[in-house]
């Protein structure tokens, strides 16, 4: 019996109608296009304006588009699993309302929250459960509405962020095709560079910390961008020559889309050409959880089976990783 690995086998994506652009968040903080554009390669970003709507709403339109596309009844889907930082409400799944709201009434789900690595990390949890051959059917969403938690007085963090969601369904495959390899790491070390304080159990929100905006999502940049790049771009590097690939093996990096200079500095490492490099952050911005699979819907249309593609990832925590991957099909 050959040995089962799981495959992508269908992607879906949302993002927001409203378009965030350079230009308006100039009327907002102290700031302008090129400055944006020439240090993070980001010239506009979605945001979910519609009260009362959180990542679920994200999540859901994300499933929905890759279950019209592929033709898949829900019932069939197992496992739900919902890559994201920035969860509906305390307590209560934001996994289980996406599953129920798409009519996934047979699968059980989960949250699954390692900052920008959410998706990344998902990629291999929904791996093992598919790997086991207990599971055929494993839906893999990344979903954040980043706006939720940022301050657009702050000019380190509102240029950054956007909301979105992407989607992705694993099921088995026997032709040595999907996720080959993987490297994941943490270091709780980088908790205090890049987080929100108050809105936890350590710090519960208080009238006075939201009025000080202390519930507002921080970063210390300079920290954050060489832990980024040094991280991404080594365990790239160190997946690439653990599993024997060159250059010209290589058909794309689909790296986390947080800044356009980690991205090429990760490209540059590891010596792949422009044209190997996935980059969508000029509209979307970083989506967190969504920037991987975002990426795939991107560029779905130009993938091609066997496809040999190196994903990395960065994130609070801190939290990094690499996957090898296989495509498992023509567009």
């Amino acid at each position: 019996m050959n040995n089962i690995t799981a495959a992508i086998t269908a992607i879906g994506a949302y993002v927001p109608d409203y378009i965030l652009t350079n230009k308006i968040l100039e009327t907002m903080v102290e700031t302008n296009d090129e400055w944006i554009t020439s240090r993070t390669g980001i010239k506009e970003r979605r945001i979910l304006k519609d009260e009362g709507k959180g990542t679920s709403f994200l999540a859901i339109n994300a499933a929905q588009n890759l279950i019209d596309k592929k033709g898949l009844d829900p019932k069939d889907i197992e496992l739900v699993i919902v890559a994201t930082a920035t969860p509906d409400m305390k307590a209560a799944s934001t996994a289980a309302f996406t599953a129920t709201s798409i009519g996934a009434t047979n699968a059980f789900s989960f949250d699954l929250e390692a900052a920008c690595s959410s998706f990344l990390y998902g990629m291999s949890v929904a791996a093992r459960y598919i790997e086991s051959g207990k599971y055929k059917k494993v839906l893999l969403i990344g979903a954040d509405k980043n706006s939720s938690m940022i301050n657009y007085k702050d000019r380190a963090t509102c240029i950054i962020f956007g909301d979105g969601a992407g989607a992705a369904l694993f099921e088995p495959n026997t032709d040595g095709l999907g996720l080959q390899d993987e490297l994941l790491r943490s270091d709780g070390n980088g908790r205090d560079f890049l987080q929100a304080t108050y809105g936890g159990s350590s710090y519960p929100s208080t009238p006075e910390a939201v009025a000080e905006g202390k519930h507002y999502i921080f970063q210390e940049g300079k920290t954050v961008f060489k832990n980024a790049v040094f991280n991404m771009a080594d365990v790239t590097e160190r997946i690439i020559a653990r599993n024997n690939l060159t250059n010209d093996d290589i058909s794309w990096l689909a790296a986390h889309q947080a800044n356009k200079r980690i991205i090429e500095a990760t490209a540059n490492r590891v010596a792949l050409a422009p044209e190997k490099v996935m980059m969508n952050i000029q509209k979307y911005g970083n989506t967190t959880s969504a920037t991987l699979p975002l990426l795939l819907h991107d560029y779905e249309s130009k993938l091609k089976k066997g496809d040999k593609i190196v994903f990395a990832a960065f994130g609070g925590g801190f939290t990094w990783g690499s996957i090898y991957l296989k495509w498992a099909y023509n567009s």
